[in-house]
């Protein structure tokens, strides 16, 4: 039997190991593989690194707007420190909330505002019911809400992949530029090298920056709104539910077929 105080935990920040992990991992192979052969200072340009970076940043801002841009930057740091709840413990956090409201009355929720004040979207929920919101308008307001974060994921994950797609492509032009510089200067040995330099390591910096950055943190960007749009779709409907007055049992069923089978929770057993 579901206990009959709510203590609702409030969620902070936490690493996301596997995205910093892999990301260590994957530059720290590279860079022991260029200190492993001898010459790691070779391996730094300033003309390659700028044309491949700095390329890519302004193409890419073409496509997009500086807002769009630089807020895609604030959406990925997510993928490293995020403060989503599992779906598990969200639908636990309803059926808690639900019972209170039932027991208690609708107007006991601004008790536990504070609480949930890291979760703005179950703040916005809790206190739409709190303010005697219908439920259908309750739902109305949070799905329009929901559309419009996952919009704003989705054109995050774009602008990294649009990124990752302009990254090589900057890497060849720095290639034909290393190439024409070289062979502009054959007659001097001296500038044959640094010329190779650019041509190579342009091509070198793009794809790492393609296919260790870009990519795997757009796909990150993808499977943490997928989770948190989940979690979100929980709280919409037992907040929707609490605001019709329903039975916290026909809610624990409603979550339950939401839920993949390993998340689904027994409130009432």
């Amino acid at each position: 039997m579901a206990d009959d105080e709510v203590r609702i935990a409030p969620v902070g920040k936490s690493l996301d190991l596997a995205t910093l992990l892999g990301l260590l991992a994957a530059f720290g192979l590279i860079v022991a593989a260029i200190i492993l052969g001898g010459s790691p200072g070779s391996f730094i340009n300033l003309p390659a690194i700028f044309i491949v970076i700095g390329g890519t940043l302004a193409v890419t801002t073409i496509c997009f707007s500086i807002n769009e841009v630089s807020k895609t930057f604030g959406v990925v740091s997510k993928t490293i420190f995020h403060s989503i709840r599992e779906p598990s413990d969200a639908a636990l956090q309803v059926m808690q909330i639900s019972q209170m409201a039932r027991k208690n009355g609708v107007l006991s929720l601004q008790q536990i505002l504070d609480s949930v004040k890291n979760e703005p979207f179950l703040h916005k929920a809790v206190s739409l019911v709190a303010d005697g919101v219908p439920g259908g308008q309750v739902e109305n307001i949070l799905r329009r809400e929901l559309n419009s974060m996952v919009q704003r994921h989705a054109k995050s994950a774009s602008v990294l992949r649009r990124a990752a797609d302009f990254a090589p492509a900057m890497g060849l032009i720095g290639t034909l530029i290393g190439l024409v510089q070289m062979l502009g200067n054959l007659d001097d040995p001296t500038a044959i090298g640094p010329s190779m330099a650019v041509a190579l390591l342009t091509t070198f910096y793009g794809a790492v920056l393609a296919n260790l950055v870009f990519v795997p943190l757009a796909s990150k960007l993808e499977r943490n709104s997928s989770l948190e749009e989940v979690v979100n779709n929980v709280y919409v409907m037992g907040a929707a539910s609490i605001g019709r007055q329903e039975n916290p049992r026909r809610l624990e069923m409603l979550l339950n077929s939401t839920l993949p089978p390993s998340e689904r929770i027994r409130f009432f057993e």
